[in-house]
């Protein structure tokens, strides 16, 4: 029996071996599509379920955790920018402004489930267009949900934070590492 990282995320696999923790990475390919709609909490909790029980299903002795993490506006959820002028829109909105990043983590062995989410809101600085364009010039917004990295070079938008650092990177360590003891 062993524990198995769902994601392909560089930063999720990361944080888990920062954590301490001891596990194999395995990514399925899994339909992210979900319901107009549909809350950012809901969203995250449903797409993390998807991806740990696409590897569950032939890794079903082993622990496996998915995660998703999603940013969210005035309720809107803000993805991965489809291109630059999708970025600098997605940066532009948020602006000046405290939105919320929401992460859903499921954790499955056999068929004992759980599964939770966390929400840390995170304040921008009132941004220029050229600090927008020259952050999107360095490309690290383009695989980010809500176009920006808050580990990296996005560091320098956020005015600051309410919650758990480690969530808005995409993945609540201290949660899991509960969640994990209780789970077993």
């Amino acid at each position: 029996m062993s524990l198995i990282l769902a994601s392909a995320s560089p930063r999720r696999k990361e944080i888990m071996q920062t954590a301490g923790l001891e596990f194999s990475v395995f990514v399925s390919d899994t339909d992210e599509t979900l319901p107009d709609g549909i809350s950012a909490s809901d969203a995250v909790t449903e797409l993390s379920y998807r991806k740990a029980l696409a590897v569950a299903k032939t890794h079903p002795d082993d622990t496996v955790i998915g995660a998703d993490t999603v940013v969210a506006l005035d309720g809107n959820i803000l993805g991965k920018p489809s291109d630059k002028d999708d970025a600098a829109r997605m940066l532009r909105s948020l602006s000046g402004k405290t939105h919320k990043v929401f992460t859903g983590v499921c954790i499955i062995r056999n068929s004992e489930v759980t599964k939770f989410f966390e929400e840390t809101d995170v304040t921008f600085f009132q941004l220029t267009d050229e600090e927008i364009d020259a952050y999107i010039d360095t490309n690290e917004p383009m695989d980010k949900a809500g176009s920006y990295g808050i580990q990296g070079k996005g560091c320098a938008l956020v005015k600051g934070i309410c919650g758990d650092y480690f969530n808005v990177v995409g993945l609540p360590a201290a949660r899991l590492l509960k969640e994990l003891k209780n789970f077993q």
